[in-house]
C-alpha cells in the first residue's frame, strides 16, 4: 500500500501515451460530472453516496482515473441513470488494460496460430491468477497494490483466447528451470503445474519441456511469440533480435521461424512433456 493511499482505491491510473484510452476516460468523466450537477450533489456529497472519497470522485470527473465497474454501478443507482452510466463499462473495460497488452491480446485473438518460447517465467497464457499476482509482485521497484491486480487482470484476460472457437493452433515451449521455481509457495506452485497438464491436454494446444540438461538452443536469448493470421500474414517478435520489435517482414520472421522451429526439435516431445509435469507433480 502506498503511503497516500492511493493503492486501494477503486480504479487505475490512466496511460498518458494512450490517447484512445485517455479520451474515453475523459468523456466517462465528463457524463460522471455533468449528471452529478444536474441533480444538484457536490462532489463531497456525491462521494460519500457512493462509498468513495471526494479525491477520487474529482480524479474520475476529471479523466484522471479510470473507474472500476462497482464505482459505477453505484453511480448508476445514485444519480438515477436509468443504466446509462453503467453501461459506460463496456467501453471503460477496455481500457483499463495497459495499450501494450491490449494491442497483444488484440493479435492474439485474431491469429489462427500461436507459438511462444519462454526462457525465464511460464508463459503469461498459462499463468494461474496467483502464479501471475506473485511474478508481477516481485518487480523492482515494486508496483504499488493497484497496479499489480491491474496488470494480473489484463494478463489473464488474454487466456480468453482458449475459448475460441473456432480455436488456435497454440504451441507452447517452457524451460524446465521455471516449472521448478515453487512460486507462490507449494500449494500455488502445484495449481500452476495442474493448469500446465490441463492446458497441454487440449486438442488445439502442444506444450513442449526444454530440458535444463541440453545443448545451447537459440532462445537462450529470451521470449519467442510467433503469430499466424487467416490471411496468410504473420507477426512475431523475439527478445534476442530487432531490438525485441514486433515484426512482419517476411526475411526476419524466417529467422524468428528457423529459430523457434530448432527449439522445438531440441525440446522433449509432448507427451514426454506432459510425463514430466506429471512427474515434478510427484516430487511433493
Amino acid at each position: 500500500m502506498s503511503v497516500d493511499g492511493e493503492a486501494v482505491e477503486p480504479g487505475w491510473e490512466v496511460d498518458p501515451d494512450d490517447e484512445w484510452g485517455v479520451a474515453v476516460i475523459a468523456t466517462v468523466g465528463r457524463q460522471l460530472k455533468l449528471r452529478r450537477e444536474a441533480v444538484g450533489m457536490r462532489a463531497g456529497e456525491f462521494g460519500e453516496a457512493v462509498g468513495y472519497g471526494e479525491d477520487l470522485v474529482y480524479k474520475i470527473e476529471g479523466g484522471k482515473r479510470i473507474p472500476r465497474q462497482e464505482y459505477l454501478d453505484r453511480a448508476d443507482e445514485v444519480l438515477g441513470a436509468g443504466g446509462l452510466i453503467a453501461a459506460t463499462w463496456e467501453d471503460v473495460k477496455k481500457v483499463r488494460y495497459p495499450k501494450k497488452v491490449r494491442e497483444l491480446g488484440k493479435l492474439e485473438a485474431m491469429a489462427v496460430e500461436i507459438g511462444v518460447y519462454e526462457c525465464n517465467i511460464i508463459a503469461g497464457l498459462l499463468q494461474t491468477p496467483e502464479h501471475a499476482r506473485a511474478v508481477i509482485g516481485a518487480a523492482q521497484p515494486p508496483y504499488s497494490l493497484d497496479d499489480v491486480e491491474r496488470m494480473v487482470a489484463a494478463r489473464l484476460a488474454r487466456q480468453s483466447v482458449f475459448e475460441r472457437d473456432p480455436a488456435p493452433s497454440i504451441h507452447f515451449v517452457l524451460e524446465e528451470a521455471p516449472l521448478r521455481r515453487r512460486v507462490g509457495g507449494t500449494m500455488e506452485w502445484r495449481r500452476q503445474l495442474e493448469r500446465l497438464l490441463e492446458v497441454g491436454r487440449l486438442n488445439n494446444v502442444t506444450l513442449q519441456v526444454m530440458p535444463t540438461n541440453t545443448d545451447p538452443h537459440p532462445g537462450l536469448d529470451g521470449r519467442i511469440e510467433l503469430l499466424k493470421f487467416p490471411d496468410g500474414t504473420a507477426a512475431a517478435r523475439a527478445d534476442g533480435l530487432f531490438n525485441g520489435r514486433p515484426t512482419s517482414d517476411p526475411k526476419q520472421l524466417r529467422v524468428l521461424e528457423l529459430q523457434y522451429g530448432t527449439i522445438r526439435a531440441q525440446a522433449l516431445p509432448p507427451r514426454e512433456s506432459l510425463t514430466f509435469i506429471e512427474q515434478l507433480l510427484g516430487e511433493t
